[in-house]
């Protein structure tokens, strides 16, 4: 066996392998194959035509439907039909989380002992400064609804608002869920294609740890640690991020800057049926 088709054979395996869990949350939500295989047409479509052009010229339904083993025809029509309604949590996500971070790590914000403050809306140390400190020059208006949607914080009958989470994780929209889904993952397979092509040169780090056989019994455990431990590093990252990050409002003048950040997630999967009936097998909020 050539090392070509080696490979090809190992990329069917692993694609197969990450369609399983993408499959059983897309039936969960009653998406057909025929919906599924239309969008995998228009986004291969897209990213022959964006990403795999021939230097010096345009990019060609020709080449895309090469690339894409569609027709011409096909991939004329994909184009026509292609649309901005994707799932990616964009501006609105990255904003919002910026807010709750800022919250959880600046010293004008926190209680003596660490916890946040309960904020007013106006004022000296109030949420609106904390949205203008932290996420540029957005509406304090706009981040409140959009974390009092997502039920991040919540008002009390003095006006005064409290964080309920450390992070912006929706607690209550299913769609907002999905497409963090979307944009994670995303972020995820970005990383591994690019240690497919340069990881001797310019590595980026992607790790895991994994046991085959821990007892069930220990797992609320496991997920406690994990979730304290991994927020802990995080919110470290965060405030080196934090330190370098350049100030320029999204909408602005883009320097010489990337997109950069740092993923942790826990995963538990039964070894045969017997978890599936333990109320503690999804995980706890935390």
């Amino acid at each position: 066996m050539t090392t070509l088709v080696r490979a090809q054979r190992v990329l069917e395996t692993a694609v197969a392998t990450l369609l399983r869990p993408l499959f059983r949350l897309l039936l969960r939500q009653s998406m057909s194959f025929i919906a599924f295989e239309e969008i995998a047409k228009r986004v291969f479509v897209e990213v022959a035509m964006k990403d795999f052009g021939i230097e010096g010229k345009a990019p060609s339904m020709s080449r895309a439907a090469i690339l894409s083993g569609l027709t011409r025809k096909e991939v004329a029509r994909l184009l026509a039909e292609r649309s901005g309604d994707g799932a990616e949590p964009g501006e609105r996500y990255n904003r919002a989380a910026r807010v709750l971070t800022g919250w959880l790590r600046d010293i004008d914000f926190t209680e003596s002992d660490g916890s946040p403050r309960w904020l007013r809306d106006e004022g000296p140390r109030s949420f609106a400064e904390l949205v203008r400190r932290h996420s540029g020059d957005v509406p304090a208006r706009a981040v409140l609804d959009e974390l009092l949607r997502v039920g991040a914080v919540r008002r009390h009958t003095d006006g005064r608002i409290e964080p309920l989470t450390r992070a912006y994780v929706p607690a209550t929209s299913v769609a907002d869920k999905l497409a963090i889904l979307g944009a994670d993952v995303a972020d995820l397979i970005a990383t591994i294609e690019h240690n497919i092509d340069h990881g001797k040169t310019e590595p980026r780090f992607q790790r895991k740890v994994m046991y085959h056989r821990i007892e069930a019994s220990h797992l609320p455990a496991l997920r406690r640690l994990t979730a304290v431990q991994a927020q802990a590093l995080l919110e470290r990252m965060d405030r080196w991020l934090q330190e370098h990050d350049t100030g320029v409002p999204e909408d602005g003048p883009e320097p010489r800057a990337a997109r950069v950040g740092l993923g942790v997630y826990y995963f538990e999967e039964p070894l045969d049926g017997s978890l599936k009936q333990d109320p503690n097998f999804i995980g706890e909020e935390t």
